[in-house]
């Protein structure tokens, strides 16, 4: 790996979150004053919704019209569909923080997945960074299954992590769920990448791919290695629980 990973842990998820909210909102807020767009790209998931959450309470003074919000993955469902990704973050964090809407760029879930996928990486392209050969997010947030898989790129689709375009399309292995997610090489040119990682059933895979260790070959998230930028790995103690 080329980006060694920082560890950040905590007691639990709620104070993950907590601290999570307040690094962000400083590093926002000290970026907005050195350029002129600052570009993240969020996650779904449990944890990323406690940090939602997090920063409605913090409420910071983030001057959010220089801020442009993406999403690394989401399912191919419409934003009103509980398990949508943009639909559990515009109700917990874009809505009450009132965002503006020039400020966020959804996946359009109800769509086509595979024209979606292209529409979503030209307006990557087009949005983020302009001027630049290629896009380079400030920072961007990541899960991890208890597969390994990461963004939506799943183990029995690896192969999708290399794939040129900016945006593709996985599939669920157990579901057959579609979802329109980033690609390895967007995620790998970020400025900094996080991954946000709570629960015991997660230690086991954590320890192998932090330590490049056992099965980590398998995982698409051991693919994860910023080429020039910063690796963290936020985790509550139950999800450290394997690393000596």
């Amino acid at each position: 790996m080329t980006a060694s990973p920082i560890l950040k842990i905590f007691p639990d998820k709620e104070k993950l979150a907590d601290s999570l909210a307040k690094e962000f909102s400083e590093l926002v807020m000290r970026l907005s004053k050195e350029k002129q767009q600052v570009d993240i790209a969020l996650s779904g998931g449990s944890t990323p919704n406690l940090f939602f959450r997090a920063m409605v309470q913090l409420n910071p003074p983030i001057d959010w019209n220089k801020v442009r919000l993406y999403w690394v993955d989401d399912r191919c469902v419409p934003p009103d569909h509980p398990e949508s990704n943009f639909g559990a973050a515009y109700n917990a964090f874009l809505e009450p923080l009132q965002i503006p809407g020039s400020s966020w760029f959804r996946i359009r879930g109800e769509e086509d997945p595979l024209q979606e996928a292209k529409r979503y990486g030209e307006l990557i392209l087009d949005q983020v960074a302009p001027g630049l050969t290629f896009p380079v997010f400030d920072m961007i947030f990541l899960g991890m299954g208890t597969d390994g898989h990461t963004a939506s790129i799943f183990p029995h689709q690896a192969a999708l992590w290399n794939e040129e375009q900016l945006c593709t399309v996985g599939t669920h292995p157990d579901t057959g769920q579609q979802r329109v997610s980033f690609t390895g090489h967007l995620i790998n040119a970020a400025a900094r990448v996080a991954f946000l990682v709570t629960g015991q059933e997660k230690a086991g895979v954590v320890e192998e791919v932090v330590t490049r260790s056992g099965n980590f070959a398998a995982y698409p998230a051991a693919l994860v290695d910023p080429h020039h930028g910063e690796l963290e790995w936020y985790l509550d103690e139950a999800a450290a629980g394997a690393l000596s």
